[in-house]
Protein backbone atom coordinates (compact mmCIF):
# COMPACT_ATOMS: atom_id res chain seq x y z
CA UNK A 1 0.00 0.00 0.00
CA UNK A 2 1.04 3.59 -0.59
CA UNK A 3 -0.27 6.69 1.13
CA UNK A 4 -0.72 9.44 -1.43
CA UNK A 5 -0.89 13.02 -0.10
CA UNK A 6 -4.05 14.31 1.55
CA UNK A 7 -5.41 17.79 0.75
CA UNK A 8 -8.15 19.70 2.59
CA UNK A 9 -10.63 21.28 0.20
CA UNK A 10 -11.66 23.88 2.79
CA UNK A 11 -8.09 25.19 2.98
CA UNK A 12 -7.24 25.35 -0.74
CA UNK A 13 -6.75 29.10 -0.68
CA UNK A 14 -4.01 29.00 1.94
CA UNK A 15 -0.37 29.21 0.88
CA UNK A 16 0.52 26.09 2.88
CA UNK A 17 -2.16 23.95 1.21
CA UNK A 18 -1.26 25.23 -2.25
CA UNK A 19 2.33 24.20 -1.60
CA UNK A 20 1.05 20.74 -0.62
CA UNK A 21 -1.08 20.68 -3.78
CA UNK A 22 1.89 21.57 -6.00
CA UNK A 23 3.96 18.85 -4.37
CA UNK A 24 1.18 16.25 -4.78
CA UNK A 25 0.64 17.15 -8.45
CA UNK A 26 4.34 17.08 -9.29
CA UNK A 27 5.30 13.92 -7.35
CA UNK A 28 2.19 11.74 -7.67
CA UNK A 29 -0.52 13.37 -9.78
CA UNK A 30 -2.88 11.86 -7.18
CA UNK A 31 -4.14 12.98 -3.80
CA UNK A 32 -6.96 12.31 -1.34
CA UNK A 33 -9.43 15.20 -0.99
CA UNK A 34 -10.94 15.64 2.48
CA UNK A 35 -13.28 18.21 4.08
CA UNK A 36 -15.10 18.51 0.77
CA UNK A 37 -18.66 18.96 2.05
CA UNK A 38 -20.19 15.77 0.67
CA UNK A 39 -21.53 13.84 3.65
CA UNK A 40 -21.36 10.10 4.24
CA UNK A 41 -25.11 9.58 3.72
CA UNK A 42 -24.91 11.09 0.23
CA UNK A 43 -21.93 8.92 -0.66
CA UNK A 44 -23.62 5.77 0.59
CA UNK A 45 -26.77 6.72 -1.28
CA UNK A 46 -24.82 7.00 -4.51
CA UNK A 47 -23.23 3.59 -3.97
CA UNK A 48 -26.66 2.06 -3.29
CA UNK A 49 -28.04 3.57 -6.52
CA UNK A 50 -25.07 2.19 -8.44
CA UNK A 51 -25.56 -1.30 -7.03
CA UNK A 52 -29.27 -1.19 -7.90
CA UNK A 53 -28.44 -0.31 -11.50
CA UNK A 54 -25.71 -2.88 -12.05
CA UNK A 55 -27.91 -5.55 -10.39
CA UNK A 56 -30.42 -5.16 -13.24
CA UNK A 57 -30.57 -8.01 -15.76
CA UNK A 58 -28.01 -7.57 -18.53
CA UNK A 59 -30.66 -7.19 -21.29
CA UNK A 60 -32.20 -4.25 -19.38
CA UNK A 61 -28.83 -2.55 -19.04
CA UNK A 62 -28.02 -3.13 -22.71
CA UNK A 63 -31.37 -1.58 -23.64
CA UNK A 64 -29.79 1.77 -22.74
CA UNK A 65 -26.34 1.02 -24.12
CA UNK A 66 -24.11 3.83 -25.29
CA UNK A 67 -22.89 3.83 -28.88
CA UNK A 68 -20.21 5.49 -30.96
CA UNK A 69 -22.84 8.11 -31.85
CA UNK A 70 -24.16 8.63 -28.29
CA UNK A 71 -21.63 8.29 -25.44
CA UNK A 72 -24.22 8.30 -22.63
CA UNK A 73 -25.39 4.94 -21.35
CA UNK A 74 -24.31 1.44 -20.35
CA UNK A 75 -21.35 -0.43 -21.82
CA UNK A 76 -19.55 -3.68 -21.01
CA UNK A 77 -17.07 -4.11 -23.85
CA UNK A 78 -14.72 -1.14 -23.44
CA UNK A 79 -11.09 -1.35 -24.47
CA UNK A 80 -8.09 0.36 -22.89
CA UNK A 81 -4.78 0.07 -24.71
CA UNK A 82 -6.75 -1.96 -27.29
CA UNK A 83 -7.33 -4.62 -24.61
CA UNK A 84 -10.71 -5.51 -22.99
CA UNK A 85 -11.26 -4.23 -19.46
CA UNK A 86 -12.97 -6.42 -16.84
CA UNK A 87 -15.77 -4.03 -15.97
CA UNK A 88 -19.21 -2.64 -16.71
CA UNK A 89 -19.80 1.10 -16.90
CA UNK A 90 -22.56 3.68 -17.12
CA UNK A 91 -21.73 7.14 -18.48
CA UNK A 92 -23.88 10.23 -18.04
CA UNK A 93 -23.23 13.80 -19.11
CA UNK A 94 -25.16 16.81 -20.33
CA UNK A 95 -26.91 16.85 -23.70
CA UNK A 96 -24.35 17.83 -26.33
CA UNK A 97 -25.43 21.05 -28.11
CA UNK A 98 -22.56 21.18 -30.59
CA UNK A 99 -19.34 19.53 -31.63
CA UNK A 100 -18.90 15.99 -32.96
CA UNK A 101 -21.48 14.58 -30.49
CA UNK A 102 -24.18 17.22 -31.04
CA UNK A 103 -27.67 15.94 -30.24
CA UNK A 104 -26.62 13.24 -27.78
CA UNK A 105 -28.96 12.79 -24.81
CA UNK A 106 -28.51 10.89 -21.52
CA UNK A 107 -30.33 7.58 -21.13
CA UNK A 108 -31.89 6.52 -17.82
CA UNK A 109 -33.17 3.21 -16.35
CA UNK A 110 -36.94 3.76 -16.13
CA UNK A 111 -37.34 1.07 -13.45
CA UNK A 112 -35.14 3.02 -11.00
CA UNK A 113 -36.79 6.43 -10.40
CA UNK A 114 -34.30 7.38 -7.65
CA UNK A 115 -31.30 6.76 -9.90
CA UNK A 116 -31.27 9.99 -11.91
CA UNK A 117 -31.64 12.34 -8.89
CA UNK A 118 -28.72 10.60 -7.18
CA UNK A 119 -26.52 10.96 -10.27
CA UNK A 120 -27.49 14.60 -10.84
CA UNK A 121 -26.75 15.52 -7.23
CA UNK A 122 -23.35 13.84 -7.31
CA UNK A 123 -22.42 15.47 -10.61
CA UNK A 124 -23.22 18.87 -9.07
CA UNK A 125 -20.96 18.13 -6.08
CA UNK A 126 -18.12 17.04 -8.39
CA UNK A 127 -18.45 20.11 -10.60
CA UNK A 128 -18.20 22.36 -7.54
CA UNK A 129 -15.10 20.55 -6.30
CA UNK A 130 -13.49 20.56 -9.76
CA UNK A 131 -13.94 24.31 -10.18
CA UNK A 132 -12.37 24.96 -6.78
CA UNK A 133 -9.48 22.62 -7.47
CA UNK A 134 -8.79 24.20 -10.86
CA UNK A 135 -8.50 27.65 -9.27
CA UNK A 136 -6.03 26.31 -6.72
CA UNK A 137 -4.02 24.46 -9.39
CA UNK A 138 -3.76 27.64 -11.48
CA UNK A 139 -2.56 29.60 -8.46
CA UNK A 140 -0.08 26.86 -7.55
CA UNK A 141 1.40 27.34 -11.04
CA UNK A 142 1.81 31.08 -10.41
CA UNK A 143 -1.05 32.40 -12.56
CA UNK A 144 -4.39 33.97 -11.70
CA UNK A 145 -6.96 31.59 -10.27
CA UNK A 146 -9.47 32.25 -13.04
CA UNK A 147 -6.90 31.85 -15.82
CA UNK A 148 -8.01 28.32 -16.83
CA UNK A 149 -11.76 28.75 -16.42
CA UNK A 150 -12.38 30.05 -19.96
CA UNK A 151 -11.59 26.60 -21.37
CA UNK A 152 -14.78 25.30 -19.71
CA UNK A 153 -17.12 27.98 -21.10
CA UNK A 154 -19.86 28.31 -22.24
CA UNK A 155 -20.44 24.64 -21.37
CA UNK A 156 -18.00 21.87 -20.63
CA UNK A 157 -17.96 18.23 -21.73
CA UNK A 158 -17.51 16.71 -18.27
CA UNK A 159 -19.25 13.46 -17.41
CA UNK A 160 -19.81 10.94 -14.64
CA UNK A 161 -18.80 7.31 -15.11
CA UNK A 162 -20.08 4.56 -12.84
CA UNK A 163 -17.78 1.53 -12.72
CA UNK A 164 -18.71 -1.99 -11.67
CA UNK A 165 -15.99 -4.65 -11.49
CA UNK A 166 -17.55 -8.15 -11.34
CA UNK A 167 -15.72 -11.14 -9.90
CA UNK A 168 -12.95 -12.26 -12.23
CA UNK A 169 -11.77 -15.87 -12.39
CA UNK A 170 -8.39 -14.90 -13.85
CA UNK A 171 -7.07 -11.60 -12.47
CA UNK A 172 -3.58 -10.66 -13.61
CA UNK A 173 -1.40 -7.72 -12.57
CA UNK A 174 1.81 -7.37 -14.59
CA UNK A 175 4.66 -5.85 -12.59
CA UNK A 176 5.59 -3.66 -15.55
CA UNK A 177 3.65 -1.25 -17.75
CA UNK A 178 2.05 -3.99 -19.82
CA UNK A 179 -1.32 -5.49 -20.57
CA UNK A 180 -2.07 -8.96 -19.17
CA UNK A 181 -1.11 -11.86 -21.42
CA UNK A 182 -3.48 -14.48 -19.93
CA UNK A 183 -5.79 -12.90 -17.35
CA UNK A 184 -7.44 -9.51 -16.87
CA UNK A 185 -7.15 -6.10 -15.28
CA UNK A 186 -10.24 -4.18 -14.23
CA UNK A 187 -8.92 -1.28 -16.32
CA UNK A 188 -5.64 -1.42 -18.20
CA UNK A 189 -2.98 1.26 -17.68
CA UNK A 190 -3.79 4.75 -18.95
CA UNK A 191 -3.78 8.44 -18.18
CA UNK A 192 -7.00 10.46 -18.11
CA UNK A 193 -7.48 12.71 -21.12
CA UNK A 194 -9.23 15.63 -19.40
CA UNK A 195 -8.27 18.14 -16.73
CA UNK A 196 -9.23 16.49 -13.42
CA UNK A 197 -10.85 13.28 -12.20
CA UNK A 198 -12.88 13.17 -8.98
CA UNK A 199 -13.25 9.55 -7.81
CA UNK A 200 -15.52 8.13 -5.14
CA UNK A 201 -14.80 4.46 -4.45
CA UNK A 202 -15.86 1.72 -2.08
CA UNK A 203 -13.49 0.01 0.37
CA UNK A 204 -11.99 -2.57 -2.03
CA UNK A 205 -8.29 -2.00 -2.74
CA UNK A 206 -7.83 -1.95 -6.51
CA UNK A 207 -6.65 1.43 -7.81
CA UNK A 208 -2.92 1.57 -8.60
CA UNK A 209 -0.61 4.35 -9.76
CA UNK A 210 2.77 3.84 -11.45
CA UNK A 211 5.38 5.87 -9.62
CA UNK A 212 9.14 5.54 -9.24
CA UNK A 213 9.21 2.52 -11.52
CA UNK A 214 6.60 0.39 -9.78
CA UNK A 215 2.88 0.06 -9.12
CA UNK A 216 1.50 1.44 -5.86
CA UNK A 217 -1.95 0.47 -4.54
CA UNK A 218 -3.93 3.49 -3.31
CA UNK A 219 -5.73 2.49 -0.14
CA UNK A 220 -9.25 3.97 0.09
CA UNK A 221 -9.64 6.67 2.74
CA UNK A 222 -13.22 6.45 4.06
CA UNK A 223 -15.14 9.59 3.15
CA UNK A 224 -12.38 11.09 1.01
CA UNK A 225 -12.41 11.49 -2.76
CA UNK A 226 -9.38 10.50 -4.81
CA UNK A 227 -8.28 13.21 -7.23
CA UNK A 228 -5.93 12.83 -10.15
CA UNK A 229 -4.83 15.33 -12.74
CA UNK A 230 -5.23 14.56 -16.43
CA UNK A 231 -3.47 15.28 -19.69
CA UNK A 232 -4.96 18.79 -20.01
CA UNK A 233 -3.36 19.93 -16.74
CA UNK A 234 -0.07 18.34 -17.76
CA UNK A 235 -0.08 20.39 -20.98
CA UNK A 236 -1.06 23.61 -19.19
CA UNK A 237 1.71 23.06 -16.63
CA UNK A 238 4.28 22.42 -19.39
CA UNK A 239 5.14 19.11 -17.67
CA UNK A 240 5.58 20.54 -14.18
CA UNK A 241 2.63 18.35 -13.25
CA UNK A 242 2.44 14.92 -14.88
CA UNK A 243 -0.80 13.05 -15.54
CA UNK A 244 -0.27 9.79 -13.65
CA UNK A 245 -0.35 6.40 -15.31
CA UNK A 246 -2.86 4.28 -13.39
CA UNK A 247 -4.87 1.07 -13.61
CA UNK A 248 -7.46 -0.95 -11.68
CA UNK A 249 -6.96 -4.52 -10.53
CA UNK A 250 -9.48 -7.27 -11.18
CA UNK A 251 -10.49 -9.38 -8.19
CA UNK A 252 -11.54 -13.02 -7.81
CA UNK A 253 -13.12 -12.56 -4.35
CA UNK A 254 -14.69 -9.10 -4.15
CA UNK A 255 -16.82 -7.00 -6.46
CA UNK A 256 -15.97 -3.30 -6.62
CA UNK A 257 -17.85 -0.08 -7.36
CA UNK A 258 -16.56 3.41 -8.05
CA UNK A 259 -17.82 6.67 -9.56
CA UNK A 260 -15.41 8.83 -11.56
CA UNK A 261 -16.26 12.39 -12.60
CA UNK A 262 -14.12 13.60 -15.50
CA UNK A 263 -13.84 17.41 -15.58
CA UNK A 264 -13.33 18.16 -19.26
CA UNK A 265 -13.08 21.39 -21.29
CA UNK A 266 -15.67 22.81 -23.69
CA UNK A 267 -15.96 21.06 -27.04
CA UNK A 268 -14.39 24.00 -28.90
CA UNK A 269 -11.59 24.63 -26.40
CA UNK A 270 -7.92 24.68 -27.36
CA UNK A 271 -5.20 24.25 -24.74
CA UNK A 272 -1.45 24.76 -24.72
CA UNK A 273 1.30 25.32 -22.13
CA UNK A 274 0.90 28.51 -20.11
CA UNK A 275 3.27 31.08 -21.58
CA UNK A 276 4.62 31.97 -18.12
CA UNK A 277 6.07 28.48 -17.75
CA UNK A 278 8.85 28.68 -20.31
CA UNK A 279 9.45 27.30 -23.77
CA UNK A 280 6.32 25.30 -24.66
CA UNK A 281 6.78 21.55 -24.88
CA UNK A 282 3.49 20.99 -26.72
CA UNK A 283 1.70 22.40 -29.73
CA UNK A 284 -1.86 23.70 -29.11
CA UNK A 285 -4.41 20.88 -28.91
CA UNK A 286 -8.08 21.01 -29.95
CA UNK A 287 -9.97 19.29 -27.14
CA UNK A 288 -12.97 18.21 -29.24
CA UNK A 289 -10.80 16.44 -31.80
CA UNK A 290 -8.55 14.89 -29.15
CA UNK A 291 -11.54 13.62 -27.15
CA UNK A 292 -13.20 12.11 -30.22
CA UNK A 293 -10.02 10.29 -31.24
CA UNK A 294 -9.51 8.88 -27.73
CA UNK A 295 -13.14 7.77 -27.50
CA UNK A 296 -12.91 5.86 -30.79
CA UNK A 297 -10.47 3.46 -29.16
CA UNK A 298 -13.06 2.54 -26.52
CA UNK A 299 -15.08 0.61 -29.09
CA UNK A 300 -12.53 -1.08 -31.32
CA UNK A 301 -8.82 -1.60 -31.86
CA UNK A 302 -8.18 1.61 -33.80
CA UNK A 303 -4.41 1.37 -33.72
CA UNK A 304 -2.14 3.42 -31.49
CA UNK A 305 -4.13 5.37 -28.91
CA UNK A 306 -3.73 9.14 -29.33
CA UNK A 307 -1.73 10.79 -26.53
CA UNK A 308 -0.48 14.26 -25.76
CA UNK A 309 2.98 12.96 -26.68
CA UNK A 310 1.82 13.14 -30.31
CA UNK A 311 1.68 16.94 -29.86
CA UNK A 312 5.13 17.32 -28.29
CA UNK A 313 7.41 19.89 -29.91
Amino acid sequence: MSAIPSIRFDRLQTAATQAELADACSRWGFFQLTHHGVNANEQQGLLAAMRAFFDLPLPRKRAIARTAANPWGFYDQELTKNTPDWKQIFDVGDPEPDGPLAGCEPQWPVELPAFRPAMDAHRAHCERLSKGLLVAIAESLGVAGDRLAAAFEPSHTSFLRLNYYPLCAAPEAPASIAVPMQGHLGINHHTDAGALTVLMQDSVNALQVFNDGRWHTIEPDPGAFVINIGDVVQVWSNDRYTAPLHRVLANAKQERYSAAYFYNPAAAAHYAPLRELGEPRYRPIAWGEFRTARAAGDYADSGEEIQIAHFAR
